[in-house]
């Protein structure tokens, strides 16, 4: 990532002027430049007849040839709250070139999250997929604040975060002809070797089948390359509780037998977002040593197409030793999150269970694009996740779970149909991996989070492409 760091004055850079409901904020006048007044007055004028210039993202540049600072932008905060930050942040380091040295001027008394939300930003308006053809962002920006001190934990937790945020998204953006179970079970074990106390292992097929991953493998069953399950661990001495995270990984899905159109199949490189935010945040909170044990499960699969590919109807058991029929091989993820969560419930003890998936289009029929679907019994779960989400930036909104569409479910040759057309997508989705966490099952949250794991333009701090969707906000709710 470009380097972002706390400084008492600005040098001579291009000027941030972050912009209220009152118009510019106020800033220590050292930090800007001899002719503060005139500048001062200038941003004061252009923010007057600007069109909704305090709103959160906006911007506007003042050039200012042969004078120091040479330009301004006026960027908007809208409620200066960590979110009003975040967008302004990310609307700065747009509206910059890349070589473009910036130096964000913030308020005198500005708060910690001021600087959080404003860095996040910064980071996650400025990634670009590192595919070789756009170079990065790599000019500094410095943040002007009075008591540099008094912010660095605030820049260290938003660092933590962004970076999180990025791996999440170099993994999603990564294409489906390098990332194979085989390649990101490698990739998930390199970076977990490079943090002293987290564990990582990766069962290969043989291992799969001799423990029963049924789901797993019939999923996996009609690709040349075969899945994996990856199994990451951070469990320090002084963690008060022990949440197992559970994320779908499919690096590329056809729909199989029942195979998707060409148009739904483009972007399938994305059915893995949820591996990669579950891995990511837990690589993280290694990186921050946070005190809380950490069980982290990826099953991972290619649901390709050929004659060793499952089909509906077929029946498969289950790590937990029970049956789904396939009613449709286009939910395949259902099937790998139902062994991983068998297997955490079994052998893993956790105090919570939370899994994350790019599990349905149904999720963005009913809540559109930026906003997932929350799934759990729990209050108190369902609660802090919420607030994790709405401090991370990274929406998510509570559905229900009825008892009566449990009979749904019910299938003639097997203990559950994978996919009952009857009850509603997302919710039938949810109300069958219930059916895998036993006496977990009030202790559990699912996230269907198919819409907001990929944006098709830039928004606020998104990037097009993959979001990283759901990687910032597990971070909040572990550091919590």
């Amino acid at each position: 990532m470009f380097p972002i760091r706390l400084v008492a004055q600005a040098g001579d850079r291009t000027r941030v002027i972050p912009v209220g409901s009152a118009g510019p904020l106020d800033a220590d006048p050292a930090d800007l430049a001899a002719d503060v007044a005139v500048l001062a007055a200038e941003v004061a004028e252009l923010c007057r007849t600007a069109e909704q210039p305090e709103r959160a993202g906006a911007v506007q540049a003042l050039p200012r040839p042969l004078r120091t600072p040479a330009k301004v932008l006026a960027v908007g905060v809208g409620a200066a709250d960590e979110g009003g930050w975040r967008a302004a942040g990310a609307a700065a380091v747009r509206a910059a070139k890349d070589d473009e040295p910036l130096a964000v001027v913030l308020p005198t008394e500005a708060a910690p999250d001021a600087v959080r939300g404003l860095a996040e930003g910064l980071w996650l308006g400025g990634y670009r997929y590192t595919d070789g053809v756009q170079p990065p962002r790599a000019a500094e920006v410095e943040l002007v604040v009075a008591h540099p001190d008094r912010y660095a934990a605030a820049l260290d937790a938003a660092r933590a975060a962004a970076r999180a945020t990025w791996l999440a998204r170099d993994l999603t953006n990564t294409p489906s002809s390098v990332k194979n179970p085989a390649w990101f079970a490698a990739r998930v074990l390199a970076e977990a070797g490079r943090r002293p106390g987290l564990s990582a292992t990766a069962w290969e097929p043989d291992r799969l089948a001799a423990e029963g991953f049924g789901g797993l493998l019939a999923v996996g069953g009609g690709s040349a390359n075969p899945p994996r399950l990856v199994e990451l661990s951070w469990a320090p001495p002084d963690a008060t509780r022990h949440v197992v995270l559970v994320g779908k990984g499919i690096t590329f899905d056809t729909g199989g037998i029942s195979i998707k159109p060409v148009a739904a199949m483009q972007l399938m490189r994305k059915d893995m977002g949820g591996a990669a935010a579950v891995v990511a945040a837990t690589l993280a909170a290694a990186d921050l040593g946070l005190p809380v044990r950490v069980s982290t499960l990826v099953p991972l699969a290619e649901n390709a197409v050929s004659g060793s590919a499952y089909r509906p109807g077929d029946v498969i058991t289950h790590y937990d030793g029970t049956t789904s029929e396939s009613t449709n091989t286009d939910a395949e993820g259902r099937l790998v999150l139902a062994d991983a969560l068998g297997y955490a419930v079994a052998r893993l003890d956790p105090d919570v269970v939370i899994d994350l998936a790019t599990l349905t289009g149904a999720n963005a029929v009913a809540l559109g694009a930026r906003t997932a679907a929350l799934y759990s019994h729990d209050d108190a779960l369902a609660g802090a996740l919420y607030a994790a989400g709405q401090a991370s930036g990274e929406r998510m909104w509570r559905m229900p779970l009825p008892d009566d569409y449990a009979e749904f479910l019910h299938s003639d040759i097997a203990d559950r149909y994978s996919a009952p057309t009857q009850g509603g997508g997302s919710v039938m989705a949810a109300m069958y991996l219930r059916e895998f966490l036993g006496d977990r099952v009030d202790r559990w949250a699912h996230l269907d989070m198919s819409a907001p794991s990929w944006a098709a333009a830039a928004d606020g701090e998104l990037s097009k492409g993959a979001t990283g969707w759901g990687a910032r906000m597990l971070l909040r709710y572990l550091s919590a």
